[in-house]
């Protein structure tokens, strides 16, 4: 059974996808810059944490983008020791992606995302925060980037 598209309805799809689409090539191209540039050297022109900036504490987020680099670098030690959470940061990048993707083509929303239970957010935000703790205490040192 073939399925056939007026030209009427492709643009229509294509500029629905544009947006996805230049997001998912500014993020591989941010990943290729990534993988290239160390980080962590002097001059790289990333962004460093503006909370480690101002406090010196080490936000959840922080060490991400080292992480991705030992990553895409294949060294997945390292990345670990960067930041813990690198899975639950890309995993939810790849998801929200993916999400988009259908929602532009019409299809219908990712099943088990729609099944998330509506208190996951908040045990989300208290994983964030004690693991933002955590990694500024002294016993929990390993947990800093």
């Amino acid at each position: 059974m073939s399925v056939r598209v007026s030209a009427v309805q492709q643009p229509a799809t294509v500029a629905r996808l544009a947006a996805p689409i230049a997001s998912g090539c500014a993020l591989v191209g941010a990943a290729a810059y990534v993988a290239i540039i160390d980080p962590a050297n002097p001059g790289t022109h990333l962004p460093s944490c503006p909370l480690h900036e101002l406090t010196g504490l080490w936000c959840p987020a922080c060490g991400l983008t080292r992480a991705t680099h030992a990553l895409l670098r294949g060294d997945i030690a390292a990345a670990f020791g960067h930041n813990l959470l690198l899975p639950l940061f890309l995993g939810a990048i790849v998801v929200g992606w993916l999400a988009w993707v259908r929602a532009a083509l019409g299809r219908a929303p990712i099943r088990w995302v729609t099944r998330v239970p509506p208190w996951s957010g908040i045990v989300l935000a208290m994983v964030l925060v004690v693991f933002g703790v955590l990694r500024n205490l002294t016993p929990f040192a390993a947990l800093a980037p």
